[in-house]
């Protein structure tokens, strides 16, 4: 296993770095349960990281408290269990990854590692249920956005609404991931033009406090730029000169004359990061994330790092069965990027997807897993060594390779494995009728085959198309 550097005090491992902080507090501690937070403004749902779900804030609460948009009562409860050593299920990705082996790196550490070791001695030492400023927050605005990516549903992109409400919702999906594609993203429907939304107000009533401790703010979607509030706050932060350190995740697929306005407005602010996505390469990419022209994608790439004042932009990549395919020309083609623009434009993050299982690459049958994990050991060794290739880059790749030799069920609730595939198949014949696509002149043969060899044991209705 890699063993990275990275400059915290001296020259500490990751692990060391862990040993000397997190240890200490207890064996499942996370500052991310703290001093992290996602928040979506329109329906009041809130998250600690990436991996747990989300779930709904109290509005009642938000009367007397409106920190309570991150500190609800759910978020409590898991401090209280981390300060206790105990492992919160929700986190069970980062138990997965700790689990595999103890030289392992999870999410966990990468989440605290950022935050002052002061500052985590003070929440590690208060009471679990008290309310804490944070210091590192993603909100969304409303889910409006140009792409219908096959990983995601209605819930955080209108045209995947629109998808649903012309076409219906996806039929003869029978896994635990069936939910994502048999709804209209009820409860985060947006509150009326007329009528204010509570969570947004509550947000307003703590920013007066809360950008005094905030250390980075990410605007997240649907797609940010298509969000008139962003642009407000854009020139919130210009006018204003506020330096809390701003960051916009973006598809990068808006016409260049959005991304030239986002340019000149960079210009402007003080502290700016852009995060983009993507993890895979040409067809592969136009595939999986629908809505995206790839030629596009990247002619507004280099324009952003080329013109776009920002300190640096990541690319996070959500590693799932079908990116597999092309990730290595598409990591090929960021460090060609690096090279050019500079170590930082772009950094690569592999996410990996868990949610809908059936999707997930922990999923795949073991012959396709270990064709690919072998793949990126090839890809690895032949690029250890490149100078673009940055320490946490390494580890996380590496935690990838792991991840597809030893984990074998996406997360605790996934369906079996038979299951699992009669979805991916059904799935992917719905999408590509929905999305003018073809699965089976897309990926290689090895993927295909297989494809073709799962039956469905149910017959498809009819798309009015």
């Amino acid at each position: 296993m890699i063993i990275t550097k990275f400059m915290k005090k001296g020259n500490e491992t990751y692990l060391e770095y862990k040993a000397r902080v997190i240890d200490k507090i207890s064996d499942s501690f996370c500052a991310a349960k703290w001093l992290n937070s996602t928040i979506w403004l329109a329906p009041g749902r809130t998250t600690s990281c990436h991996h747990p779900e989300a779930h709904q804030i109290n509005k009642d609460e938000l009367k007397e408290n409106p920190t309570a948009i991150h500190n609800t009562e759910h978020k409590k409860l898991m401090r209280k269990m981390m300060l206790e050593g105990k492992r919160p299920p929700e986190c069970e990705y980062c138990w997965k990854i700790e689990d595999i082996s103890k030289k392992n790196v999870s999410d966990r550490v990468f989440k605290t590692i950022i935050y002052d070791d002061a500052k985590i001695k003070e929440i590690a030492e208060q009471p679990w249920d008290k309310d804490v400023d944070l210091e590192t927050l993603e909100i969304a605005f409303d889910r409006t956005c140009n792409f219908a990516c096959s990983y995601c549903n209605a819930s955080f992109s209108t045209t995947w609404l629109n998808d649903i409400k012309k076409n219906g919702i996806y039929a003869n999906l029978k896994s635990d991931g069936q939910i994502a594609y048999t709804h209209t993203g009820g409860v985060w429907t947006e509150f009326k033009p007329k009528e204010e939304n509570p969570f947004v107000r509550a947000f307003w009533q703590w920013w007066p406090r809360l950008s005094t401790t905030l250390k980075e703010l990410r605007i997240t979607g649907g797609e940010p730029l298509l969000s008139p509030e962003l642009w407000k706050l854009l020139d919130m932060f210009e006018t204003q000169q506020i330096t809390t350190r701003l960051a916009i995740n973006s598809n990068l697929g808006s016409p260049e004359k959005v991304i030239n306005k986002f340019i000149e407005k960079s210009q402007n602010i003080k502290n700016l990061e852009l995060y983009t996505s993507c993890e895979a390469h040409g067809e592969h990419a136009e595939y999986i994330r629908d809505g995206l022209k790839w030629d596009l994608f990247k002619s507004n790439f280099e324009n952003v790092a080329s013109n776009a004042k920002v300190n640096s932009i990541g690319m996070m990549m959500t590693i799932h069965s079908l990116s597999l395919y092309s990730m290595t020309d598409f990591m090929d083609l960021v460090l060609d990027w690096k090279s050019k623009f500079g170590y930082t434009k772009p950094t690569m993050s592999f996410n990996i997807l868990r949610f809908p299982s059936f999707m997930s690459a922990a999923s795949l049958p073991s012959e396709l897993k270990n064709e690919r994990r072998n793949h990126l050991i090839n890809w690895f060794e032949r690029n250890k060594n490149n100078q673009y290739l940055l320490d946490f880059e390494k580890a996380s790749l590496k935690r990838l390779i792991d991840y597809l030799e030893v984990v074998e069920s996406p997360h605790k609730r996934a369906s079996e494995n038979k299951i699992l595939w009669h979805d991916f198949k059904s799935f992917y014949s719905q999408y590509d009728k929905r999305r003018g696509k073809d699965f089976t002149k897309t990926f290689p043969k090895l993927v295909v085959d297989w494809y073709n060899s799962i039956k469905i044991d149910e017959p498809l209705r009819d798309l009015a198309l």
